[in-house]
């Protein structure tokens, strides 16, 4: 039986961007009988980089994925490492629901003793500084670290690979060398095109976050696991109306 996908882009944004963050998962990656859509919110958040931008981002993400299961998705990833409303969702759907930052985090643990996050501003270390609180982390994380160099969520990192791809390779050797990591993650799913490049001239693993999260939903999906109801409860009451009209 074909199983569908929703992937929730938490910016809003026109087709050809969302065609750039759909790009993270090219055919090969998607085992056949698998159908992933991109969709990115309506409205709502624009790059992410404050606490402003985190709620709209967690409402938003919410809203457009409330009604996943009623459209025929079999699951949700989010777009984001923020995994931006992650957690309503799960207790709204019966369906899985992934983050990209739970899903890296996690996978780098398996993978080494200590993983920094190398991501494009210190704008977004917030984002990550609730997450890896939210996920008792703290003692795997050897740092954080950025570029500094303000992202563009819609063309990505097109056209920028000779400058970004060593800024990034040049952060990640000071992650490794002077704070401990044996892992690096990409801090942004926005972040993918520079992975392959890492991946190669990098001397540890490299967790691009978007990808992980697609295929970890494709285990989930085929063992039959879904996120525990005890967990996150169902709602006894339902608001979907009220949220999607986005009035009290």
């Amino acid at each position: 039986m074909s199983k569908k996908v929703k992937v929730i882009v938490p910016i809003p944004m026109d087709a050809a961007g969302v065609e750039n963050r759909a790009s993270q998962l090219p055919p090969d990656l998607i085992r056949p009988g698998y159908e992933v859509v991109f969709e990115a919110v309506k409205w709502g958040a624009a790059l992410g980089d404050g606490y402003h931008d985190a709620l709209l981002m967690d409402w938003t993400v919410f809203q457009a994925g409330v009604k996943a299961e009623e459209e025929g998705f079999d699951a949700v990833c989010i777009d984001t490492v923020s995994d931006s409303g992650l957690y309503a969702l799960r207790s709204r759907l019966a369906i899985p629901v992934f983050g990209p930052g739970q899903a890296a985090f996690h996978t780098a643990c398996m993978l080494g003793h200590k993983f920094s996050i190398i991501t494009m501003w210190d704008e977004w270390f917030h984002l990550y500084t609730k997450t890896i609180k939210e996920y008792q982390l703290g003692p795997r994380l050897a740092s954080m670290r950025s570029i500094r160099t303000r992202p563009d969520l819609e063309e990505l990192l097109e056209g920028k690979e000779e400058v970004v791809f060593e800024k990034l390779k040049a952060e990640s050797m000071k992650a490794i060398e002077e704070d401990g990591a044996d892992v690096i993650v990409l801090g942004s799913t926005t972040m993918h095109q520079s992975a392959a490049y890492l991946a190669e001239t990098l001397p540890v693993p490299v967790i691009n976050p978007g990808v992980i999260c697609y295929k970890l939903c494709e285990v989930f999906l085929e063992l039959g696991l879904a996120p525990s109801k005890t967990a996150f409860a169902t709602p006894e009451v339902m608001k979907d109306d009220e949220i999607l009209r986005g009035l009290p």
